[in-house]
């Protein structure tokens, strides 16, 4: 592998998914060095089209766990942004063993190389742990519901809420500088709909003028964050010693439901799609549970980094249907 010796060297697992890529090409417009470690099981290296040729830019097509000398790898980097997760409602209830695995094994591995290098470490979370909390903006130091197990989807919150308390653990046992940042509803261009993302399948439908579905009643509700947002969070949260051993919310704040989202998709875009809705245990089978409501507090994210999200949601549209 060859990495320019005087540029700070950076590691993303998962960097050739949806956030990971995008994370990647502002790295690389920071003057960093980036090693990307990705199996491409839910990414895909054409994420990473713009910058593959970049000559700062190193990629590792294998899972976390099956790196050969991974302390080689990520001896004497700058930090590590951890994003190599299975994600998406559907992935999850459609894989659940895959989902479980990647999310905890994978983890474990990244965690204990990086203690033992002393490497800082950011660990993508997701709004998912909150459960079914009913609170009407969920914080950080919240307690959390989650589902009973039978429930395939709660399968993914419980994984990742695992992964909240190793790297938390490491923090307190092996001094691993950690952050731990929880993704709300990120959206942008690359974003797929294939493992059940809302935004971009209302998207794909309403560019096509083919009806959007809208699964449930319509009236849950959501906060959607532009993933060049995010990125800065990300970025900032990292460089930010008094975010160590944090969790911290990254999201926007403007709520919006589901129904009036794919008018406003409508809207946006121009298009003649009709909006229809569809039951749950038509979209995802019997049993299927869904949370009414998810809004961040991101009062801590603000007060840790000077940071707040600000791109409205039509530009949110816009952008990541490339308009």
């Amino acid at each position: 592998m060859i990495q320019k010796a005087d540029l700070p060297k950076v590691i993303v697992t998962g960097g050739a998914g949806f956030v990971g890529s995008h994370l990647v090409e502002r790295l690389l417009a920071d003057g960093r060095a980036v090693v990307v470690i990705d199996d491409c099981s839910t990414g895909n290296l054409s994420n990473l089209s713009s910058v593959r040729s970049h000559p700062s830019l190193a990629v590792i097509a294998s899972k976390v766990s099956e790196v050969s000398d991974l302390r080689r790898e990520i001896a004497g980097a700058e930090c590590i942004y951890h994003l190599a997760a299975s994600v998406g409602v559907e992935l999850v209830i459609n894989n659940p063993v895959q989902t479980l695995a990647n999310n905890l094994v994978e983890t474990e591995k990244i965690l204990s190389a990086a203690a033992q290098e002393q490497v800082p470490l950011l660990l993508t979370s997701t709004s998912e742990v909150y459960g079914k909390s009913e609170r009407l903006e969920f914080s950080e130091t919240d307690d959390l519901q989650i589902g009973p197990p039978n429930l395939t989807r709660w399968g993914y919150a419980c994984s990742k809420l695992m992964d909240e308390f190793m790297a938390l653990a490491y923090a307190r046992s092996e001094e691993l500088p950690v952050v731990v940042a929880r993704l709300f509803n990120t959206v942008g261009p690359r974003q797929t709909g294939r493992y059940g993302m809302v935004l971009p399948r209302f998207i794909e439908s309403a560019l096509s003028d083919k009806p959007i579905r809208v699964f449930g009643d319509g009236a849950q509700s959501r906060c959607f964050c532009d993933v060049r947002d995010v990125v800065e969070a990300l970025v900032r949260l990292q460089r930010c010693p008094a975010a160590r051993g944090e969790v911290v919310n990254v999201g926007g704040n403007c709520e919006i439901s589901i129904a009036n989202l794919a008018e406003t998709v409508r809207q946006t875009l121009g298009s003649k799609s009709s909006i229809e809705l569809v039951p749950y245990n038509v979209a995802y089978g019997p049993g299927f549970e869904e949370m009414r409501r998810r809004r961040p507090s991101i009062a801590k994210l603000e007060r840790l980094t000077g940071f707040r999200p600000t791109i409205s949601l039509e530009e949110i549209i816009r952008h990541a249907a490339g308009r």
